[in-house]
């Protein structure tokens, strides 16, 4: 508050406009829930060819009913909710995606990237054996993280 207070005393003596601000229920509540998300994805062609491009595909979703989290905090770069819809896309957030090959027990970091504007992703990725791909939002300040899996088969070619 101190700091809010000096920064807004410096701006007025720059002759600038200020506008105060207060800390929302949803801050100073600590049992908080976030906007519950959802991940689809998808890992195609299966089954796969070793060596050939696999494509990891999906779409990050935000509860419509969650867009206005408490009243006060509403959800940026999510898209317009119709009423027949329960879900918005969430755009412009980091997806990373992990591969567990068959018997490893080990998640690998593949690569981040960003839904769209409208919530979609899509990367392509060599495929060199069977395993699990794992796409995983880690949620944000105001939204649930949440992740979505799917095994693919590799068949054919030689191992690398």
């Amino acid at each position: 508050m101190m700091r809010r207070l000096a920064a807004g005393l410096a701006a007025a003596a720059l002759g600038a406009t200020v506008l105060a601000t207060a800390a929302t229920p949803a801050l100073a509540d600590p049992g908080f829930d976030g906007g519950h998300t959802r991940l689809q994805f998808d890992a195609n062609p299966e089954p796969a060819w070793r060596g050939k491009p696999l494509t990891l595909e999906g779409k990050l979703s935000v509860e419509c009913e969650e867009d206005y989290i408490s009243g006060f905090v509403s959800v940026h770069n999510a898209d317009y909710c119709k009423e027949s819809e329960s879900w918005h896309r969430l755009g412009w957030k980091r997806i990373a995606i992990l591969f567990q090959a068959d018997g490893s027990g080990r998640w690998e970091y593949v690569e981040s990237v960003r839904t769209s504007g409208d919530g979609y992703f899509s990367t392509r990725v060599p495929a060199y054996t069977s395993g699990t791909w794992k796409a995983v939002f880690e949620g944000s300040r105001w939204l649930d993280g949440t992740q979505a899996t799917d095994w693919v088969k590799v068949v054919g070619g030689r191992r690398h």
